[in-house]
């Protein structure tokens, strides 16, 4: 049986941090699903294909990996991929809350799925995909925040 992780976010765009734990992960698992989150409660930047695609090309040196899109509960999803765990970041103490209520619910819908929460490196601490998108529309620098093929696609969306 192989062991399957879905790591779950909206990834708008991806940063260094999200990069760091796909990375991480996916020595521990024999395919890991990076899976771009739709939800129409958030107003993305890209659309979930773009996102997908910035993904794809940051993270093809990944061969275990590989990225899908969905929109609807993630248990749904996780159950129809036979995987096993879902992997969240936890950034900060400040994340905690909400990923332990998002956990306890995912666990009252499908128990036999587990959560995996794995904490971002502290140079990655404060990095956000809300806060990266302030610095590109301020002008500001985004090597460090962003992988470098998401610079460019990112400030030719926020400066327009």
């Amino acid at each position: 049986m192989s062991r399957i992780a879905v790591y779950p976010g909206s990834f708008d765009p991806i940063t260094v941090g999200h990069v760091d734990i796909i990375t991480r992960i996916a020595g521990l698992f024999d395919e890991v699903i990076v899976l771009v989150s739709q939800s129409s409660q958030k107003k993305a930047l890209f659309t979930a294909e773009e996102r997908k695609a910035l993904i794809e090309k940051t993270l093809k040196h990944i061969p275990n990996m590989k990225v899908d899109i969905f929109e609807g509960l993630t248990t749904d999803y996780v159950r129809q991929k036979k995987a096993q765990v879902i992997v969240r970041g936890l950034r900060a103490v400040v994340d905690f809350e909400y990923e332990m209520t998002m956990s306890s619910i995912n666990q009252k819908l499908a128990p036999e799925i587990e959560t995996m929460l794995v904490f971002a490196r502290p140079e990655f601490y404060y990095i956000s995909s809300r806060g990266v998108k302030e610095v590109a529309m301020n002008g500001g620098a985004l090597e460090g925040l962003v992988p470098p093929t998401v610079v460019q696609p990112l400030l030719e969306k926020t400066r327009k």
